[in-house]
């Protein structure tokens, strides 16, 4: 299955600019063979922590946005945004993954960014989510998530591609390009690792996406400008590697 990471710009808290965008690279995903397309984190308002102005409900514009693309494109597209799952309720940072046949499905970030008071503003969620896309079983987790290796290791045996959008700013890109490897290596799977670019509330994003495989080699990477990394992603050859080199039997 291919794999496209959107590494794209964010118009700070402008959906609509977001969503003009973000649609022709959709596109150009879906023509190069993708089945999954994965945008960033926050993809449609940037890493804002203004909950008041820029939280929705499951059926706002961002959602909406990601279903229609999906049901346009016939792929899986996600993404992560600011979504109440009631009126009044606090906002998690929600990841949502929508179907080509219309569904949805939704992961709320576990570990809010305390360095940055997003739990302060957002809500952790306590449920992972796993989904086969075309045969290849999906985890998803978003951008701080990734440090927390325990998060990841349980899910391994049900895991063929951790799949991470951040938003993830340049002072700490050493961080980024080290934990994405270590997560697939010590996890034998694929980790699609899918980073904005540009500026946001005076922060500067430098990219690195990356799509690596289960022994952490790069299948596909990016530097610091927009493009849409497309790569292949195998279900076989994660149960090849976990064969030949059984490490995970000996995790305790």
């Amino acid at each position: 299955m291919k794999v496209a990471a959107v590494q794209h710009d964010i118009v700070w808290e402008d959906r609509a600019a977001n969503f003009k965008h973000l649609a022709p690279l959709i596109a150009e995903a879906a023509a190069r063979g993708a089945r999954l397309v994965v945008l960033t984190e926050m993809f449609s308002t940037g890493f804002s922590m203004a909950v008041d102005r820029v939280a929705e409900l499951p059926d706002g514009p961002s959602a909406s946005f990601l279903a229609a693309q999906a049901r346009e494109h016939d792929v899986w597209v996600c993404g992560s945004l600011p979504e109440r799952p009631r009126a009044g309720a606090r906002p998690f940072n929600q990841l949502v993954l929508a179907s080509p046949d219309g569904a949805m499905h939704r992961y709320a970030k576990i570990h809010p960014f305390g360095y940055g008071a997003e739990p302060d503003h957002y809500a952790a969620g306590d449920t992972f989510l796993t989904v086969p896309v075309d045969g290849v079983r999906c985890t998803f987790f978003v951008c701080y998530d990734l440090r927390f290796a325990d998060e990841f290791w349980p899910l391994a045996p049900d895991t063929d591609c951790y799949v991470v959008p951040a938003n993830w700013p340049r002072q700490r890109a050493a961080h980024w390009k080290a934990l994405l490897p270590a997560r697939a290596i010590e996890n034998q799977a694929y980790v699609v690792g899918v980073n904005r670019v540009g500026t946001g509330d005076r922060l500067t994003y430098v990219g690195d996406s990356v799509i690596l495989d289960p022994l952490g080699e790069p299948v596909a990477t990016a530097g610091d400008a927009e493009c849409v990394l497309v790569g292949e992603v195998d279900a076989g050859r994660v149960r090849e590697v976990r064969e030949k080199y059984p490490f995970l039997r000996d995790r305790r």
